[in-house]
């Protein structure tokens, strides 16, 4: 792997990283890390035809999980060179395709690009989990979900409830939940009585509306390899899913 890393920083997690990855894959394209200010900004690839990006801030290079988020990114550029349908296919086009005819909350609409992203992590993590441990992956999603279960609202939602702090939305936190544990089951991560668990039946608890189950198969089972069309279909039938919860169709 041709790697560059563009700006002061930490060059370690990159290079141990692309050992790991390279044990077993290999990238096309270099990879260019863009080292940022923003200690808030978010940790993504972005795809040219010339080359891959890696952006992260230095904050989170600096972090005890800057190799793992540079082998997860890694992933996905992979999953973009071999043109593999989670990371190729339109999430317009299956928004498009799954509520045509339908009224969403903007909110609503937002979960749904992430249902679709969480689809697109699973199978980057696929890769992710084949090369490195898994051990600090499972306490990232511990975490993640226990700060979000904290963040629960202070009053209960309805169509006729206002609530008294804005907190964590319950209905993605959910599904959320459905991913980490799906994804750490996947892979075979879990001790029968991790705490993971009880954080994710907690969220699952919040958001009786949200099929967490339903979810937390849809992820655990996508299959390995699909052709463009059953992904197509499995994405719009979780989007359905998701928002069909509501029942509210537009006339």
């Amino acid at each position: 792997m041709d790697l560059r890393v563009q700006g002061p920083g930490p060059t370690a997690p990159f290079l141990g990283a692309r050992d790991l990855f390279e044990t077993e894959y290999e990238l096309s394209l270099p990879v260019h890390v863009q080292l940022r200010e923003d200690p808030d900004e978010r940790t993504w690839a972005a795809h040219y035809d010339d080359r891959h990006v890696l952006n992260i801030s230095r904050q989170a290079a600096s972090s005890a999980l800057a190799r793992e988020l540079a082998l997860h990114e890694f992933s996905h550029m992979a999953r973009h060179e071999e043109s593999h349908p989670s990371h190729v296919q339109s999430t317009e086009e299956v928004l498009y395709l799954a509520l045509a005819g339908k009224t969403v909350e903007r909110r609503k609409l937002a979960h749904c690009y992430q249902i679709a992203n969480h689809m697109k992590d699973i199978y980057a993590d696929d890769i992710t989990l084949a090369v490195g441990p898994g051990e600090k992956l499972l306490a990232f999603l511990e975490s993640s979900l226990a700060a979000a279960v904290a963040d629960r609202p202070t009053a209960p939602s309805g169509p006729n409830v206002t609530r008294i702090s804005p907190g964590a939305d319950p209905e993605i936190t959910a599904v959320n939940a459905a991913f980490a544990l799906a994804l750490a089951e996947r892979h075979d991560l879990l001790a029968a009585d991790h705490r993971l668990y009880d954080l994710a039946h907690a969220a699952s608890e919040d958001a009786p509306g949200v099929d967490f189950e339903g979810f937390r198969e849809r992820f655990r089972e996508l299959t390995r390899e699909p052709d463009s069309s059953s992904y197509r279909q499995v994405l719009v039938d979780a989007t359905r899913a998701y928002v069909d919860a509501d029942g509210r169709a537009a006339d």
